[in-house]
């Protein structure tokens, strides 16, 4: 099965509904995974299929983090849609590691998911475990950091538009030096994010200091400690963009740390949907990311590839920007365009 596969530029799961007459499979398949099998004097092992036959119909998900809300929050919409399909999912937590990410991608493998959706670990720059998933023809859809565009669907959000108006408003609202703080900066959605801040900067004439840009290492600690090295310098900022949940709790804990006022001294919204956001003191202001929804599309898009659809997509999932009272220095809440 894995040669007509990958004979036919599909995945191992498709050729096995489409022997079987699944009504999962279009007739026009069907019929090309059928005659290449008779080409290729393909039998059935009837031993190996009645050790098949009771199996679970898998879908493995890898994550960088599970334990932080947006990460939870998209298994949850993964889960969903799997569920209505028939799918039970098994989920893998890199923490962030590129080796643990291979010896998820090589578990699930050797457990035959029938599919997998994956998030790229921050420290993953050699993306050779992808491209063997491409080779054998097993389905795979990324979200939020994504590679190998040309050989995967993937879904991500507007971050570059979220980001140009989240600068907008910190600078309509009186704030003049922004820095940004983000993760490395090999990764496609930081590069996506940080793009957006600059046009915003750009577009108002002001001038981009390289001290108020910090992409590094996300590590709750860290960037604790490098927003109060920062606070602390002569380059202070007036304000904060933050590129996702932990660099947001890790600034505001910063600011607070160093005796500064939220938003008088420095103002601060981030990339979260964590429902914390809401019940700190002062409320945050946050560029929501749709965490659930991105999951459900992602899944959405995996049962279409395990179904035998060979299309790659591309879909945008929009992020809601939602000023509360961290950014609202002249107390503007809310005039971002919807």
């Amino acid at each position: 099965m894995k040669d007509l596969a990958r004979e036919l530029g599909v995945s191992i799961a498709t050729v096995s509904r489409a022997l079987r007459n699944s009504p999962e499979i279009g007739l026009e398949m069907q019929e090309k995974v059928k005659s290449l099998a008779k080409r290729m004097n393909y039998r059935p092992n009837p031993f190996a299929q009645s050790l098949r036959k009771e199996a679970p119909r898998m879908i493995g998900v890898v994550v960088p983090n599970l334990v932080s809300h947006y990460y939870s929050s998209v298994l949850d919409g993964i889960e969903y849609e799997a569920s209505k399909a028939g799918y039970s999912v098994i989920s893998a937590n890199t923490h962030e590691d590129s080796e643990a990410e291979v010896r998820a991608i090589d578990n699930f493998i050797s457990m035959h998911v029938e599919g997998i959706v994956a998030c790229l670990a921050q420290s993953t720059t050699d993306y050779t475990h992808f491209e063997e998933i491409a080779t054998m023809g097993i389905p795979l859809v990324f979200f939020g950091r994504t590679c190998l565009s040309d050989k995967f669907s993937c879904v991500t959000a507007n971050g570059d538009e979220a980001a140009q108006q989240a600068t907008q408003h910190l600078i309509d609202t009186g704030s003049r030096r922004i820095a940004f703080i983000g993760g490395p900066n090999h990764l496609d959605m930081v590069r996506r994010r940080k793009h957006g801040y600059l046009e915003a900067l750009r577009e108002n004439r002001i001038p981009i200091e390289r001290e108020l840009v910090i992409c590094d290492k996300i590590d709750y600690q860290k960037d604790v400690e490098a927003v109060t090295n920062l606070l602390q310098s002569e380059y202070r900022p007036d304000a904060i963009l933050a590129f996702n949940d932990t660099i947001t709790f890790a600034s505001l804990a910063a600011i607070k740390k160093t005796g500064l006022r939220i938003p008088e001294d420095v103002a601060l919204i981030g990339f979260t949907d964590d429902p914390h956001a809401l019940y700190v003191t002062p409320k945050m202001s946050v560029i929501e990311d749709q965490s659930n929804l991105m999951g459900k599309t992602a899944c959405e898009m995996l049962l279409k590839a395990i179904g035998g659809d060979t299309k790659i997509y591309k879909k945008i999932v929009s992020q809601q920007i939602v000023i509360r009272e961290t950014s609202a220095k002249k107390g503007i809440i809310s005039e971002i365009p919807k």
